[in-house]
């Protein structure tokens, strides 16, 4: 059983995604989409087998979502592990009809894979790290969706709970701990969380990096 420690409750006043759900569309309708758009848009699609949802994140998503880029990137790049991050970009795989725009996504364990190259999925392993903030309902089975593409470890984040899932046998189960980073107690994560919105995120980073130092496996 995962440890859950939802941080100090806040009154949310304001939405955090702004969503609109489609069903029944083509891939065909789906790609077009997407060039349509183009990459710099604030909108995200996510596409399975035909429903295809639009989300637009606002502040609520935003904040916790870089904060928990910060924390991934801390622990890497403090611990000297390689990784390479492409943020929200889109992982489509058309054999499976699933497409996707992650909050964060990471290579680590496959960085040396695609270093200083385009990420192409047809040919390369999907990223080894998925992040999705959703604090408001999503129309879309991510847990499915992000383990039928074999994404081997998937973030959720409620706005108050994170959990971890570790893709085994084609299907997540939860972990306690990142399987990524396997030293860090959940207790870390939520510690960090919580001191962004008290003190400041410039001194929990700072917190957030001597603890790393103290307690990172040696490389």
């Amino acid at each position: 059983m995962q440890t859950q420690l939802p941080v100090a409750e806040t009154t949310q006043t304001m939405p955090a995604e702004q969503r609109l759900t489609l069903s029944n569309v083509a891939w065909d309708t789906y790609e077009k989409l997407l060039d349509a758009f183009g990459e710099h848009r604030a909108v995200r699609l996510h596409y399975d087998e035909g429903v295809l949802e639009f989300m637009v994140p606002l502040e609520a998503h935003e904040n916790p979502s870089d904060v928990i880029g910060v924390f991934i990137r801390t622990l890497a790049f403090e611990s000297g592990q390689n990784i390479k991050g492409i943020a929200s970009t889109t992982l489509r795989r058309k054999e499976l009809l699933k497409g996707a725009e992650p909050d964060r996504c990471y290579y680590i364990q496959n960085e040396s894979v695609v270093r200083g190259r385009t990420v192409n999925l047809e040919v390369d392993p999907p990223p080894d790290l998925v992040v999705e903030v959703d604090i408001s309902h999503t129309d879309i089975n991510k847990n499915k969706l992000y383990a039928q593409m074999g994404v081997p470890e998937f973030w959720r984040f409620d706005g108050q709970v994170l959990r971890i899932y570790q893709l085994q046998q084609g299907q997540y189960q939860d972990a306690s701990v990142s399987p990524t980073f396997p030293w860090v107690p959940m207790e870390v994560f939520y510690r960090f969380l919580k001191q962004c919105k008290t003190v400041g995120e410039t001194p929990a980073h700072s917190e957030l990096k001597a603890w790393v130092h103290a307690n990172a496996p040696q490389q």
